[in-house]
């Protein structure tokens, strides 16, 4: 059963950002098995590689060059897929491209009063890595969420990469990348195909910025090799949480609420609610539908571990709430929920009415559905063409400007010890 708060008992916050901490295991033994696979691929590159993927995904590569996906087999995959399917994929994917191409921000110059031509220029990222989970469940619409973005902003090479156990792919996730622009795919996964988009290999290119969601050992494998090439965010387990009243069906939150727990035992699942009544009839409706979830054993132990019940005084209160957590998706599932949105400050997404559920924007609304998690919201946004793009300051100073701004530069340069600085400046002044 899901953990009940109540926000006027005392220490409410306390207890609560206690039952937001997750209870994971020391690590240290993932971060040295992730570092010893990184090393390896680093400085034996394609064996390595070979190594790893025949001991993890368990079959024989031969070659380095059998880890690339001909061009054939994509188009041979596409073909297995019911058509009903590539329908639903190229719907997302053209609302996606939509939503994208409102975001391209524009370069801009102007002259100061000095003189001085100032501005920015906005340049694309020249090669991407895009990491696709291949474990306990296959996600082809990761592989639009983050390949459209970066076709959008003008990326020139996305590398693929999804584990193949036993050598065999997901024919949807193929579909998706053919559909997405993505030619490039290797059949490797975890830390070692992090660390081949880092460093790159004989057969794996070298990329400027690794995106997609994986898990503990890739997530740590991004981590570890930051610096060396760009990530996107280091991602932990799905959130929802929920505002809601007695406007809102309680069949409808409970499957709402479950569609985040059927991700992963560590994903988090939140009601927020003014009404007790209605909290007990969610509570109904989650026990009535776990037991015909395909993913119920999953979505039971992330439901019991980490889900939370929070009542509240009022819908503003339960704002107040919602901001503290930082969930990566809200919901303002009730009557008039437009008025609210102005009071959620920290959110990856926010869901708005009782007509939009989190599945939508998951798959076809069209905003990437790769968001902040544990409490990222309060710094950080949802993928989007920004991450793919680089913002280059220009400068240009006239002889008149120059003359304005340089003694000042002179005497900040030397209060900080930087004589070459000064003297940059002092010469061209004689």
């Amino acid at each position: 059963m899901a953990k009940w708060l109540n926000k006027n008992q005392k220490n409410f916050f306390r207890q609560l950002e206690a039952h937001l901490k997750y209870k994971v295991a020391a690590n240290s033994k993932i971060q040295k098995t992730v570092g010893d696979i990184i090393s390896e691929v680093n400085t034996r590159g394609d064996k390595a590689l070979i190594a790893f993927t025949e001991k993890f995904d368990g079959w024989k590569v031969g070659a380095a060059k059998n880890l690339k996906v001909a061009k054939k087999e994509i188009l041979a995959a596409k073909r297995e897929c019911s058509q009903e399917a590539i329908e639903a994929l190229k719907l997302a994917a053209r609302r996606i491209e939509e939503y994208h191409l409102k975001q391209i921000p524009q370069d801009k110059r102007y002259s100061d009063s000095l003189g001085n031509q100032l501005g920015w220029k906005w340049t694309p990222i020249e090669k991407v890595g895009l990491y696709v989970p291949g474990g306990k469940a296959a996600y082809p619409s990761s592989v639009l969420m983050n390949a459209i973005p970066a076709k959008v902003a003008g990326v020139e090479k996305i590398v693929m990469v999804v584990p193949a156990p036993k050598g065999e792919l997901n024919p949807l996730i193929l579909a998706a990348a053919e559909i997405s622009g993505v030619e490039e795919i290797y059949k490797i996964g975890g830390a070692q195909a992090i660390a081949a988009l880092a460093f790159g290999s004989s057969c794996v290119p070298k990329v400027d910025k690794i995106v997609g969601p994986g898990n503990a050992y890739v997530v740590e494998a991004k981590r570890q090799v930051f610096g060396a090439v760009g990530i996107d965010t280091i991602a932990g387990p799905s959130e929802i949480l929920v505002i809601a009243n007695d406007s809102t069906n309680p069949e409808w939150i409970a499957a709402d609420l479950l569609s985040q727990a059927e991700h992963d035992e560590m994903s988090r699942s939140i009601l927020v609610t003014d009404s007790e009544k209605l909290a007990k009839a969610v509570e109904k409706y989650v026990e009535k539908q776990l037991k015909d979830l395909k993913r119920k054993d999953i979505a039971r132990k992330s439901w019991d571990q980490n889900g939370c019940i929070i009542i509240v005084k009022n819908l503003d209160a339960a704002c107040e709430v919602a901001n503290f957590v930082a969930p990566e998706h809200i919901e303002l599932c009730f009557e008039g929920a437009e008025k609210y949105v102005e009071k959620i400050k920290n959110a990856g997404a926010i869901f708005v009415g009782r007509y939009t559920p989190e599945a939508i924007g998951d798959y076809t609304a069209g905003p990437s559905h790769v968001l902040p998690t544990s409490g990222a919201a309060r710094f950080s946004s949802g993928l989007s063409v920004y991450d793919f793009l680089k913002r280059t300051s220009i400068i240009s100073c006239s002889k008149k400007g120059f003359e304005k701004l340089a003694d000042a530069t002179e005497i900040l340069a030397n209060e900080e010890g930087l004589g070459a600085h000064s003297l940059s400046v002092s010469l061209r002044k004689r």
